[in-house]
């Protein structure tokens, strides 16, 4: 089987770091169950500029290899690559954040997953002139049967694909989005995510 798995509050706790640093770096105190939006700036109430100087921290190398693992990522992700499963990591991250993202991957032992950096979001702003390693029309070029995703803004992918079965990772930004259809199903953690991919 194909499985796309999304990168940030996926495989890592991206957004449990960004409350820390929104709070270090401007005294901004969102819980990160209050993180309702997906969309950062919005959610800690930063101007254009307060976003980008925190976005441009978050994607230093060092920042991106101390995100914790997501509690069951990697031991499902081992488990599906022994089970000879073909698993693509589809991030949003820049192509300036590839070699740290691969490092992650590598530290953790998952050398044998393919990453790419796909412009999901039009994040151009805070790293001028980023570059992908992926493009739309290469993207909809792959074939996946499940895909694991906690981000909204990024179901419009996934709409070539109409067999597709969604695992939303349960996340306080995806409360309250309405699924496209019956193939998504929203999933609290790893282990119900491993019991949905048979």
């Amino acid at each position: 089987m194909n499985i796309y798995v999304d990168f940030d509050d996926c495989l890592c706790e991206t957004a449990r770091y960004f409350c820390k640093l929104a709070a270090q770096l401007f005294g901004v105190n969102v819980p990160y169950e209050q993180v309702k939006y997906f969309n950062l700036q919005k959610s800690f109430s930063l101007s254009d500029e307060q976003y980008d100087q925190m976005m441009i921290k978050g994607h230093t190398p060092q920042v991106l290899l101390s995100y914790d693992e997501t509690p069951g990522a990697v031991e499902t992700l081992k488990g599906w690559l022994e089970s000879g499963h073909n698993v693509k990591i589809i991030t949003g991250r820049p192509f300036s954040a590839y070699e740290a993202s691969r490092e992650w991957l590598n530290r953790h032992g998952l050398k044998d997953l393919e990453l790419f950096c796909l412009n999901k979001y039009g994040r151009d702003n805070f790293i001028k002139g980023s570059t992908f390693s992926l493009e739309l029309e290469d993207y909809y070029k792959m074939h996946f049967d499940y895909a694991v995703e906690d981000s909204p803004a990024a179901f419009k992918f996934f709409d070539h694909l109409p067999e597709l079965k969604v695992m939303v990772f349960d996340r306080p930004w995806n409360q309250d989005c309405a699924f496209p259809n019956e193939n998504y199903k929203r999933c609290l953690d790893w282990k119900s995510i491993r019991e949905l991919v048979h």
